[in-house]
């Protein structure tokens, strides 16, 4: 019983992270778009952030073509990985897994380019909805989320075959970032679906979307094994992500897809958008007509689907409230900082600074619950059908009725049994396979066991930490699900072992995590000490840490592991707290802007990213100048210049103008000045003393 309690929070901490990472992400790509739509055309803050948006630029195909050519890049004679020839054969495809499986060379550039191609061409011949049928198989194989895990396929083909046409498999989304083998999980899924195009599916992920790519390690990967021909690689990939189906069908009755649904999912409207335009990364460039006025089976201009809109006219960024729409017409960046300006002493202890409200900020919210957007009389057809596909992507299942925002992941809806219900039976059918959730076991029915959460990615937060699962379909639609953990030390290791690594792991995370907000926790415990003695109670520091952090964990029952500083008659010295934890940096930036910066490091690498157009890996002074305008804008803080110029005097030693991404982001991590992220005791091996002060606390 100790050992699972500690497996059940252990988990909650990953996932809990995970979620809050997301929340950035989603909260980011927002607030660049309301830039983007703010801005003049010709202002350099535009400028900055717009090629991100740029997906159709070259919108002939004939012209992607060219642009992608491949012939012009030539293999040297020494290169010894495999070589393709098309159209792919089986061999080829089979040599591929083998040459990734043995740690052979990469697949040359060239080769990349023909096969990425050749995948987009086949990809826009299929349908958004695949229907695919068990009667000439026998069974077909589903997988869940991948993360660029490539022993975890390498498994699956081991134990269950590779595809072929006695053997197809649907792969539901998920197929990169976070794993550090995602390139090469495409290349193999693709070159299968080319030489089997009837027996391979694949559906789309939130996960292929290239803004998420950009914070998840995608985009760095394909960069570093790809230095002379990544760009060209990242915009080909960014283009079949748009082409990729959004669900599988199969005999009718087992809908496949990676997200979930919602109360307005409806498979028929599905079907029919032009799922290419429908991208959440292409912001609008011009109107040419309401969008009031448009059907599903119009041909929609892109602008007018993307997502920008329907943020800009509910227009609830909360630091922008105070702020007249018309007042940023001809305005630059400097002057929008100007105008949103605040003393952040003066908000420490009122709200969480550097934080946006995820409520507020949701663009999601008005289809759920029911609110019209600003500046329409009723909701745009166009708009239901844009959020059907975020839902798609993003939802969730939850164990109550009803359907509601989830605010937790910052996208889609959780919806309950009673919109499942109501979805199969308007659908006539009587399962629904999804993944996108990490799952301990690596699957898990609810909703009455019609609803299969499958996640193909075992050790997924860490060795040890889940299992993954993939499932047999017959022509029963009995699913049959098979278990596995791609790694040899797991076998090694005792139940209780494996699950004081993954704690161990876990808390070190949440340690750090925790550390990165020093200045908020001080004063929210200061809120609980009004004499100033430095100590607080276990029980008000549990109610000033979730107050902060907002991960709803169960920090009474983490104190012992993450505060291991003796207490005085049970009160918690959070001076001493802290003091074993450092942000690594240079000496002369105020430690308030380090903690900052360490805490929404994912974030300001995003933007680094994004600046940096040509994916060199390197920015100009004048663009590191701009991201750190952005970032104080984005976080609602004050940088001045002379902190800017200090910056860039730390980190351009060699004088050569530019910024190293890496090497800025290296300098800027958490160090242990006493070695103690991994000492923590658990709580279930507490003394006799420690669990006697738990007992006589009226709140436990």
């Amino acid at each position: 019983a100790r050992t699972e309690m500690r497996r059940r929070y252990t988990w909650h901490i990953f996932q809990s992270i995970e979620y809050s990472g997301e929340q950035a992400q989603i909260k980011l790509y927002n607030f660049l778009g309301y830039l983007m739509d703010n801005f003049t055309p010709a202002s350099n803050e535009r400028n900055l952030i717009s090629h991100i948006f740029r997906e159709n630029e070259v919108c002939r195909d004939a012209e992607w073509e060219r642009y992608f050519c491949y012939k012009n890049i030539e293999v040297p004679e020494i290169y010894s990985g495999p070589h393709l020839t098309f159209p792919l054969t089986v061999e080829q495809a089979v040599g591929l897994v083998e040459a990734f499986r043995n740690k052979k060379q990469q697949l040359h550039s060239r080769y990349v380019l023909q096969l990425l191609l050749e995948t987009w061409k086949q990809l826009r011949m299929l349908p958004n909805i695949n229907r695919i049928s068990t009667c000439h198989s026998k069974e077909i194989t589903i997988c869940g989320d991948l993360h660029g895990q490539l022993d975890d396929l390498l498994l699956i083909f081991y134990k269950n075959d590779m595809p072929s046409l006695e053997k197809p498999y649907v792969f539901n989304g998920d197929f990169v970032d976070r794993g550090k083998d995602s390139i090469e999980i495409l290349l193999i899924l693709f070159s299968f679906l080319l030489v089997y195009p009837s027996e391979v599916h694949l559906n789309r992920g939130n996960h292929e979307d290239h803004i998420i790519n950009l914070r998840y390690g995608f985009t760095k990967e394909v960069l570093t094994k790809y230095k002379m021909h990544g760009k060209r690689i990242l915009k080909l990939l960014q283009k079949i992500f748009s082409w990729l189906p959004l669900a599988t069908v199969i005999d009718q009755k087992v809908l496949v897809l990676h997200g979930g649904i919602s109360d307005t999912t409806d498979l028929g409207v599905l079907a029919r958008v032009d799922r290419h335009n429908v991208s959440r990364q292409t912001p609008p460039k011009k109107r040419h007509q309401s969008s009031a006025s448009l059907s599903v089976d119009s041909d929609i201009d892109e602008d007018i689907w993307s997502p920008n809109k329907m943020f800009l006219r509910r227009k609830s960024l909360t630091f922008l409230k105070t702020v007249p729409r018309d007042s940023f017409q001809n305005r630059s960046l400097q002057d929008f900082s100007d105008r949103i300006q605040v003393n952040p002493a003066d908000e420490l202890c009122q709200r969480r600074p550097a934080s946006i409200n995820v409520v507020e900020f949701n663009p999601f919210n008005f289809v759920h619950s029911k609110k019209i957007p600003k500046g329409f009389k009723s909701v745009p057809t166009v708009f239901l059908v844009l959020l059907q596909i975020l839902d798609l992507l993003w939802s969730d299942p939850m164990n109550q009725d009803g359907c509601v925002p989830n605010e937790v992941r910052g996208g889609g809806c959780y919806w309950g049994p009673d919109v499942t219900e109501d979805f199969l039976n308007r659908h006539n059918l009587q399962l629904l396979i999804r993944s996108h959730e990490c799952k301990q076991e690596g699957y898990e029915f609810c909703h009455n066991r019609k609803v299969l959460t499958l996640f193909s990615a075992s050790n997924y937060y860490d060795v040890g930490s889940n299992r993954g699962a993939y499932v047999k379909l017959g022509p029963d639609l009995v699913p049959y699900l098979f278990q596995y953990q791609a790694s040899s030390m797991i076998r090694e290791l005792t139940v209780r072992q494996s699950v004081g690594r993954t704690e161990r792991s876990a808390l070190k995370v949440l340690r750090e995590q925790m550390f990165a907000h020093k200045t908020d926790l001080i004063c929210a415990f200061k809120t609980f000490d009004s004499d100033n003695t430095g100590l607080v109670c276990l029980s008000d520091w549990a109610s000033a840490v979730e107050s902060v952090m907002h991960l709803d964990l169960p920090w009474r029952m983490l104190r012992y592991q993450l505060v291991p500083c003796k207490t005085n008659g049970g009160m918690i010295d959070y001076h001493e707290w802290f003091d074993e934890l450092a942000i690594k940096g240079p000496n002369h930036i105020d430690q308030s802007l380090l903690e900052t910066l360490y805490r929404h490091r994912s974030t300001f690498e995003t933007i680094f990213r994004i600046v940096d157009a040509d994916n060199s890996g390197f920015i100009t002074i004048e663009d590191f100048r701009q991201t750190w305008m952005l970032l104080s804008v984005y976080l609602k803080m004050e940088i001045t210049d002379d902190t800017i110029s200090d910056l860039v005097v730390t980190i351009d030693r060699n004088q050569d103008g530019s910024i190293d991404i890496d090497e800025f982001m290296e300098a800027f991590r958490l160090t242990d000045k006493k070695s103690r992220l991994e000492r923590g005791r658990s709580m279930f091996m507490g003394t006799a003393t420690d669990l006697t002060k738990l007992e006589g606390d009226p709140n436990i």
